[in-house]
C-alpha cells in the first residue's frame, strides 16, 4: 500500500474513532476547567524497552564546544558530525507569519487538544514548550511535532497555561516566541497532571512578581523588568558566537537547565532565541555564577550525552510525521523527534 494511501486510511480511522469520544472529552474538559483537576494528555501507545540506533548515531558525533556566560547562565555550544541531507523545515512562527500554518480550537473545544494544519510547501516543526496565545485560553504544546507540507488537519496535544479564562479572543492562535521555562517544560515531558502544570505556572508568576487576572503564563514575559533581563541575555549569548553549532546545553547557577540539539545548524539558530529566553527566566534575579566550575559542568554535559546514547525507552507515533523516542535517565528525561533517519530535534531536561 502506498504512503499516501496508508496516511489516508490512518486519518480516516482516526476520524471515525474520534467521533465516538468527542462528547466525553468535551465533558471532561469542562470538569477540568471548573474543578482544576484531571490528568494530562495520554501519549499514543508505542514500543517500550528498546533503543534508537538513529538517536545513538546522532549523539556519538556530538562534541561539547566553547562556553559563553551571562549572569547566572552558562551555555556550552554543541557541535555535530558531517552535514545532513537538506530538508526545508520552518519554525512555527515563521510558518504562521507566512500564513502557512493554522492552529485553532477544535469544532467542539476541549482543553487538551487543538487542531493544526500545514498548508505550506515546507515542513513545519512545532516544539514541546511553545506557548500558543488566543482561543478560549492560552495553551502550551506538550510534544514535538513535524508537519509535512499540505498535512491536512491534525490534532495536537496541549496543556492550559491560563487557568482563569475559557472564552473570547477568537478561535485561532498565535505565537510570540514565548516558551516554557525549564521547570514548566519538565512537567510537559513527564506528562504531568494539568493541576501540576498550573502549579508550575503560578510558581513562576510569583517568582517574577507577574500576577495576572487569568493566571496567564504569558504575563511573565510581558513584565518590563523580565523583558529587559531576557533582552540582555539574548544579546550576550548570541548563537552567532558559535557558527555551525547544532545546539546548546544550558546551566542556571549550578544546575543543568536543559539541552537541545537540532539536525541543522540554521534551524538551531532560528529556534535558539526562544529557547534561551525560556531558560533565562530561571536565571532572573539570581546572582552571577562563578567561572571556577567550568570543567565540572563540561564533564556533566558529556556524561549526560553518553548516558542518553545508551538509554532504552519508548518509540511511538504521533499526529505528525516520523516518530518520537522517549527515555528516562537517572534524573532527567530525553526525547527525540525522528524522521527519515534524522534526529530533527532532541531535548534533555
Amino acid at each position: 500500500m502506498g504512503t499516501d494511501r496508508r496516511e489516508f486510511v490512518r486519518w480516516l480511522g482516526m476520524g471515525v474513532a474520534g467521533a465516538a469520544w468527542v462528547r466525553p472529552v468535551a465533558a471532561w474538559a469542562e470538569r477540568l476547567r471548573i474543578l482544576g483537576g484531571g490528568g494530562g494528555p495520554e501519549p499514543q501507545v508505542g514500543t517500550s524497552g528498546q533503543s534508537s540506533p538513529v538517536f545513538q548515531r546522532f549523539l556519538r558525533d556530538v562534541r561539547v564546544g566553547h562556553t559563553r556566560s551571562y549572569g547566572a547562565l552558562r551555555v556550552f555550544w554543541l557541535f555535530g558530525g558531517s552535514p545532513t541531507p537538506a530538508m526545508m523545515v520552518s519554525a512555527l512562527e515563521e510558518a504562521r507569519a507566512r500564513g502557512d500554518i493554522l492552529i485553532t480550537e477544535r469544532e467542539q473545544a476541549t482543553v487538551p487538544e487543538l487542531k493544526v494544519e500545514n498548508r505550506g510547501k515546507s515542513f513545519v516543526l512545532l516544539l514541546a514548550g511553545e506557548i500558543l496565545l488566543g482561543g478560549k485560553q492560552n495553551r502550551v504544546l506538550t510534544e514535538d511535532m513535524l508537519l509535512a507540507p499540505g498535512s491536512g488537519p491534525r490534532h495536537v496535544r496541549v496543556y492550559c497555561v491560563e487557568q482563569g479564562r475559557w472564552a473570547g479572543r477568537g478561535n485561532d492562535f498565535q505565537a510570540k516566541g514565548s516558551f516554557a521555562a525549564p521547570g514548566l517544560r519538565s512537567k510537559l515531558m513527564e506528562k504531568a497532571p494539568q493541576a501540576r502544570v498550573w502549579d508550575e505556572v503560578n510558581r513562576y508568576a510569583r517568582r517574577a512578581g507577574a500576577a495576572s487576572p487569568t493566571q496567564s503564563y504569558q504575563e511573565i514575559y510581558e513584565k518590563p523588568e523580565v523583558k529587559a533581563h531576557l533582552d540582555v541575555a539574548e544579546r550576550e549569548i548570541d548563537h552567532r558566537s558559535a557558527p555551525g553549532a547544532l545546539g546548546a546545553a544550558v546551566f542556571v547557577a549550578e544546575s543543568m537547565a536543559g539541552l537541545d540539539l537540532f539536525f541543522d545548524a540554521e534551524l538551531f539558530a532560528r529556534e535558539w532565541p526562544q529557547l534561551l529566553r525560556a531558560q533565562a527566566l530561571d536565571a532572573y534575579r539570581l546572582p552571577r555564577r562563578s567561572d571556577s566550575d567550568e570543567a565540572d559542568s563540561r564533564q556533566r554535559v558529556e556524561d549526560v550525552l553518553q548516558a542518553a546514547g545508551k538509554a532504552e525507552g519508548t518509540l511511538r507515533s504521533h499526529s505528525g510525521v516520523g516518530q518520537l523516542f522517549e527515555c528516562r535517565l537517572k534524573s532527567q528525561r530525553a526525547t527525540a523527534l525522528l524522521y527519515e533517519g534524522l534526529v530533527v530535534h532532541a531535548a534533555i531536561l
